[in-house]
């Protein structure tokens, strides 16, 4: 599954480069997540739970940052592993640019998935996926622009 999608976020480039480098911004921006702990340079470890048609799973998840260009880009690399239910992985590159609101957020998601939660369906898994990255970055931008209040 391929997508991608944009934001303006009212917040300089460096506090957005900073949340997407938070512990604390990236906990409450996941859905699902219980636990979120790490760093950017080694890499951050989470617990998080999901819903997706008939199967609810606990995904134990890895994810590390790579092709790292501070304030600019990124892109992260990660993995999730829900027992029976099976795993996810995939990359998000995210860029961001100056913009008159703020700064702008790009991103580009490639997602796989396998076991159970293959069996559900392209059609059903990709709009979760779509629906859960929307739901990240706007509580994302929510987050960011919270702090500047």
């Amino acid at each position: 599954m391929k997508f991608e999608g944009q934001r303006i976020i009212n917040a300089s480039r460096e506090e957005v480069w900073n949340a997407l480098n938070s512990t604390e911004v990236l906990k409450a921006a996941i859905p699902g997540c219980s636990e979120f702990s790490g760093s950017a340079e080694e890499g951050f470890v989470a617990t998080v739970t999901q819903k997706i048609g008939p199967v609810k799973a606990t995904f134990n998840s890895t994810l590390t940052l790579d092709e790292v260009d501070a304030p600019n880009s990124y892109l992260i690399i990660g993995e999730g592993k829900g027992g029976a239910a099976g795993f996810a992985k995939g990359t998000a590159r995210v860029r961001l640019n100056d913009h008159q609101e703020g700064t702008e957020l790009d991103y580009e998601v490639d997602a796989k998935i396998g076991g159970k939660l293959a069996q559900l369906g392209s059609r059903l898994i990709g709009g979760v996926a779509r629906k859960l990255t929307d739901r990240f970055f706007t509580t994302f931008q929510e987050e960011v622009e919270d702090r500047q209040s």
